[in-house]
């Protein structure tokens, strides 16, 4: 990681009398990165969120935004925050542009700047044509996309988002994914949770698998997953007839690097389909295709299988229930 951390956490603990929401939780969040917080609702997202947004003040443990402990400074931490709870309230009877006026009054943007600084936002967000409308006549999506453009007012370093695609129609989903990587262009840092687990799985940079308040697995989902599965599961496509299909899965099968050998189902383009567990190396793998091409065997496919990032939650959860039961 380049430069100071954008969100760190050292054995971050918050209990709630008996209940212990946040779990001594290690986090690292570098600059530009858009990092997911995956886990049911009630793992304690929310949560660490709110410690890190300076609402919540923790049991135990550090938290620092930029390099600030949000304890010691939390009126610094906050502009350079931006924060979006899960809930968004918004005030139906002002215009959209005023709406934005309003708040960035509250951050202190000049006058003569504030005019432009809407405009921008509003063209960030794909709200332009909305401007002179009522907060009240705008859809679920397009509030959620104000919303959104208020929490960059005062230009933070750090976007704060919990929830943000909750109770939203897949177009409008999509429409906040292209607006949040743009964001990310610009040099934001996202932090953002997420139940809707495909979401995060396309856009993120990294996420931390969160359950019961603890951090079971964190890093970029191809760390993760290469952590959960000892083997590579290859897939290969082929071209021939049966004859063909069954002599290249009895090539595969001669190589002790190879578990196991399935599959032979037609792909739409004719191609045969075959799987093998291969363990080794991405260089061996490149070894692998080409010896096989070599022998003769008509390979137009060859990749290895990833799993998404549902799958991924579902087997870290369930090897910890695993363990804990043993």
């Amino acid at each position: 990681m380049i430069g100071t951390p954008v969100v760190e956490t050292r054995g971050l603990v918050k209990r709630y009398g008996d209940h212990l929401a946040v779990a001594g939780v290690d986090l690292l969040v570098g600059p530009g990165e858009i990092y997911g917080l995956v886990g049911p609702n009630g793992a304690g997202k929310t949560t660490m969120m709110k410690i890190l947004a300076t609402l919540l003040a923790p049991s135990a443990g550090e938290a620092y935004v930029t390099g600030i402990p949000v304890g010691d400074d939390p009126l610094e931490v906050r502009r350079r925050i931006g924060y979006m709870p899960d809930f968004y309230g918004v005030y139906d009877d002002l215009r959209v542009w005023e709406y934005l006026d309003f708040f960035a009054r509250c951050y202190g943007v000049p006058a003569n700047r504030r005019a432009t600084m809407i405009g921008e936002l509003l063209e960030i967000v794909g709200l332009t044509e909305k401007r002179d409308e009522y907060v009240e006549s705008m859809s679920r999506g397009m509030r959620q996309r104000l919303c959104l453009a208020h929490t960059l007012v005062h230009d933070p370093a750090l976007l704060i988002l919990d929830e943000p695609a909750s109770g939203l129609d897949p177009r409008a989903r999509v429409e906040l994914r292209e607006i949040l990587r743009e964001l990310r262009g610009m040099g934001k840092t996202i932090l953002i949770s997420s139940h809707i687990l495909p979401e995060l799985g396309e856009m993120c940079t990294g996420v931390a698998i969160i359950d019961r308040g603890r951090v079971l697995r964190s890093g970029t989902i191809g760390e993760i997953e290469r952590s959960l599965r000892a083997t590579a599961l290859l897939r290969v496509d082929l071209l021939g007839d049966e004859a063909a299909v069954n002599a290249a899965r009895e090539w595969l099968g001669t190589d002790p690097r190879i578990a196991d050998v399935l599959g032979g189902m037609s792909n739409a383009d004719g191609a045969v389909r075959i799987e093998a567990a291969f363990d080794g190396t991405p260089d061996a793998q490149a070894d692998l295709l080409r010896a096989m091409v070599e022998a003769g065997h008509r390979v137009v496919g060859f990749s290895q299988a990833t799993s998404d990032l549902e799958e991924i939650f579902l087997k870290v959860t369930g090897q910890i229930d695993e363990e804990t039961a043993a």
